[in-house]
Parts: structure tokens; C-alpha cells; sequence
């Protein structure tokens, strides 16, 4: 995968994991259409390297994303003409879309909340996989206190399923602004490290996921959001049953049987 952008970076910090860094740091990584249609190109990009197995999302300088860009989001190409309000849904499809596409790649998706994570900011945070934050992190639900509802890019879904349905209301309803200890006891994040170690935090849960089997881990992805919909513990049994044999049939999963028996290291082929 070999793409510059102009509003953000693309780097491989290890073997077999991408790091994505948003990176407008005189803005906080405020979304822009251009930020956003950036993220939506690589993450098309990575999910179609198979050698990519995990990613990291972080941002550049002071903050991970302060969440949309008050100073003017642009236009999405082709809606010039509408009205005002039409103008406003495609662009909130458009930067909402983004939670399915994160959910969507086969790979795991590590944030690395650097600084502030608000709005926009704070939902990629929650549509990532797993989470961890520097010292320094702030997370806001602070859309009620711009006039409009806190339920914005999936954090209404997400939110109650990550941290639990009380939580999540008080502080979608206040809009308040918790710091990384918080965020760290209520579970939102996975832990809290020093501001200079979040990077190889990241770096090294990343390369943890990537010695597990290619897809063991897709379908771990896979499985776990798909349960997260699911309405009955009997369909997602039934869902896990099926992806569990198809998952051992598959020559790496053999290999590896024989070679965990063996107490040897296994070499995956995705195959």
C-alpha cells in the first residue's frame, strides 16, 4: 500500500501493522471533507493489503480529533445544487459512514487517543476495536452542547455497548468532558499510559493481534461486532458455531494444531 494524503499520514511502525496518524495538528485534526475522505481511501487501502494485520489510528501534534471543523467542513462533490438541509444530511452520511467502514475492514483497529477526542473525534474513538489513551486524553460527548442531539455518528449505539446504557446517558444528556482516569474506570479505554509511551503501547498491542492467525482474527472482528446486533444468545451460538468450523478447516488451523501439540511457532499462510 504505497499513497500519500494530504491530510494524514500512512506509516508501517512494525511488520504487518499500518498506522494511520490524522494529521492537521493546527486544527486539533478537525474533520474537514477532506480529512474524512482521506480516512475513507485508507482505509479502502488497507483492507485490501493482506499483508496489513492491525491498525492504529492516532493523531498528529496536541490532539486525536476535535471533531468537526467549525470553521467549514466543504461540500461533498455533487451537492452543490441542493438545498441547505440536503447539503447537511450528505455530509453527515458521509463522515457517519465512516463507523462502517472501521467496522468493515478484516483488520482490528487500535486508537491511540492522544490530547482531545470530542465530537467526531470521540466517535472514531469508539468505532475503533480496542483503546488506549495518553495521560493527557480528554473525551467529550459535546454535541447537545452545540444544539443538537448527542446522538450523532453512531456514539448513541456504540457508547451504551462500550461503557453501559446509564453511563452512556449521563454523559451523552450533560455533554461533559471526562479526563483519561475516568475514561480509564468506566472502561471506555483498555488503559491509560504516559504520553510518551502511548505510541509503543499501540505498537506493541498491534503486533500481539498480528502473531495471531489472519483469519482467526478477521473472523474474531467478524463475529464480535456482528453480536453486538444480534437480539438472541441462541443466534449468536448459532453464528459462532458455524464460523468456528469454518474457521478449522482451514490449512493454517490444521497447522497449527499440530504445531501447538508440537510446541512449535506456526508461519501463517492464510490459506
Amino acid at each position: 500500500m504505497e499513497q500519500t494524503y494530504e491530510n494524514l499520514e500512512v506509516d508501517f511502525p512494525g511488520d504487518g501493522i499500518a498506522r494511520i496518524t490524522l494529521n492537521r495538528p493546527e486544527r486539533l485534526n478537525a474533520l474537514t471533507y477532506g480529512l474524512v475522505e482521506d480516512l475513507h481511501s485508507a482505509l479502502d487501502g488497507i483492507d485490501s493489503d493482506h499483508g496489513i494485520r492491525a491498525v492504529i489510528i492516532t493523531g498528529a501534534g496536541r490532539g486525536f480529533c476535535a471533531g468537526l471543523d467549525l470553521t467549514g467542513f466543504g461540500r461533498i462533490p455533487g451537492t452543490e445544487d441542493f438545498g441547505e438541509q440536503q447539503q447537511g444530511m450528505a455530509v453527515q452520511q458521509y463522515i457517519a459512514e465512516l463507523v462502517h467502514h472501521m467496522r468493515d475492514i478484516r483488520q482490528p483497529i487500535i486508537a491511540g487517543v492522544n490530547g482531545a477526542a470530542a465530537g467526531g473525534g470521540f466517535a472514531i474513538a469508539c468505532a475503533s476495536d480496542v483503546r488506549y489513551c495518553s495521560s493527557s486524553s480528554k473525551f467529550g460527548t459535546a454535541f447537545v452542547r452545540l444544539g443538537i442531539s448527542g446522538c450523532d455518528i453512531g456514539v448513541s449505539w456504540l457508547l451504551p455497548r462500550l461503557i453501559g446504557a446509564s453511563r452512556a446517558w449521563e454523559l451523552m444528556l450533560t455533554g461533559r468532558v471526562i479526563d483519561s482516569e475516568e475514561a480509564n474506570r468506566i472502561g471506555l479505554v483498555s488503559d491509560v499510559v504516559a504520553d510518551d509511551e502511548l505510541a509503543a503501547t499501540c505498537l506493541s498491542v498491534a503486533q500481539e493481534i498480528a502473531r495471531n492467525s489472519p483469519f482467526g482474527v478477521w473472523m474474531t472482528k467478524e463475529v464480535m461486532w456482528s453480536n453486538l446486533e444480534i437480539p438472541s444468545l441462541r443466534a449468536g451460538i448459532d453464528l459462532e458455531n458455524r464460523t468456528q468450523i469454518l474457521a478449522a478447516g482451514t490449512e493454517d488451523s490444521k497447522k497449527a494444531m499440530t504445531s501447538f501439540l508440537g510446541n512449535q511457532d506456526v508461519t501463517w499462510k492464510n490459506r
